[in-house]
């Protein structure tokens, strides 16, 4: 399934507007512009799709002139990312271009700065030289994205990272982690960092210029890490309903179109932690929203096409998936956030 169709918490939106809501030169109207909702946004469990998130990420930071959208002191002025990059393709291994990235970030940032270490396992770890206060986890959360993302785009593979570790506790919508970092995540820990197999630092890069554009130019998507290799059989199973929720299929036909018992994919979705019908159910949320905001088909022919013949169960499937009625995903209130 494509990354923007996958859908993440509204929480990563608003916590973003909420550092930036109150800056001088902010414009309530830049939500609008993404497609967005500000009354949406502010409903309990509200859902949106990573492509709308990268949307609002790219049009606050190029506004503010601030690709770390206000989180630190000092602002990483636009084109920032670029040059990190560029510095870094040019290494001869991973390990090498690491460094560069650690020592690029003590020369830009004064508010946080990246720790490797090699004891066993790869630890690159961030450590807040200033409180960040209530800015801590959104900025802890990208930065490690950032992290994961461009180490894993410079070797062109994506990086099992074998534990993540943040300092806070567990958030509310840290179900969803297991869709953003490649690798069991664990809260309340003495250090955020992301640890690695040492293998990696001798890694070549595999990216040039020539790929650099795109990489850019799609950021923060790629930071993201949604892959179909750390959670396999949930990724087969929606690979195949995906465009056959109108049929209807039960768990025994998808079993079968994979060439499996029921009773195998039972075990191996619980090994992943979840079940068909979760697995289902998230695939159905996320291309409902989709259809919601991509197109104009009557919310009965979205119900429909995603397997529910009677509009009043789809409504009410959606409201237990997201708090909201479906049309709340198509409304546009004029309602704007406080201004300072």
């Amino acid at each position: 399934m494509p990354l923007h169709l996958q859908t993440i918490p509204a929480r990563f939106a608003t916590a973003l507007l909420d550092n930036v809501i109150h800056h001088p030169d902010f414009d309530p109207a830049w939500i609008a512009q993404t497609g967005l909702s500000y009354d949406l946004l502010q409903l309990p469990g509200t859902r949106i799709t990573m492509e709308k998130f990268a949307l609002l990420y790219r049009l606050v930071a190029i506004r503010l002139d601030d690709e770390t959208v206000g989180l630190f002191s000092r602002p990483m002025r636009n084109g920032t990312l670029k040059y990190l990059c560029i510095s870094m393709l040019g290494a001869p291994s991973l390990g090498v271009a690491l460094n560069r990235f650690r020592h690029f970030f003590r020369l830009m940032n004064d508010d946080v700065e990246f720790v490797i270490t090699t004891d066993g396992l790869v630890r690159i770890a961030l450590h807040e030289k200033i409180d960040l206060g209530e800015r801590r986890v959104l900025a802890k959360e990208l930065m490690l994205m950032l992290t994961q993302g461009v180490a894993s785009w410079l070797i062109a593979h994506p990086i099992p990272f074998v534990r993540i570790g943040f300092t806070f506790p567990e958030p509310p919508h840290a179900a969803d982690y297991d869709h953003l970092y490649p690798g069991p995540v664990h809260f309340d820990q003495p250090v955020t960092a992301l640890y690695m197999d040492p293998a990696f630092l001798a890694e070549p890069i595999r990216q040039d210029q020539t790929t650099l554009g795109a990489f850019i130019r799609n950021a923060p998507l790629h930071w993201f890490y949604f892959t179909d290799s750390s959670r396999p059989h949930t990724h087969r199973v929606r690979n195949v309903l995906k465009d056959r929720l109108d049929q209807g299929l039960s768990m025994a036909e998808v079993a079968q179109k994979l060439h499996t018992t029921p009773r195998s994919l039972a075990r191996w979705l619980a090994a992943e932690g979840t079940t068909f019908q979760n697995t289902k159910d998230q695939l159905r949320r996320d291309l409902a929203i989709e259809l919601l905001n991509k197109t104009t088909l009557p919310v009965a022919a979205i119900g429909s096409r995603l397997g529910f013949q009677d509009p009043a169960a789809f409504n009410r499937a959606f409201r237990h998936w997201t708090g909201s009625a479906p049309g709340a995903y198509r409304k546009r209130p004029e309602t704007r956030p406080p201004r300072a």
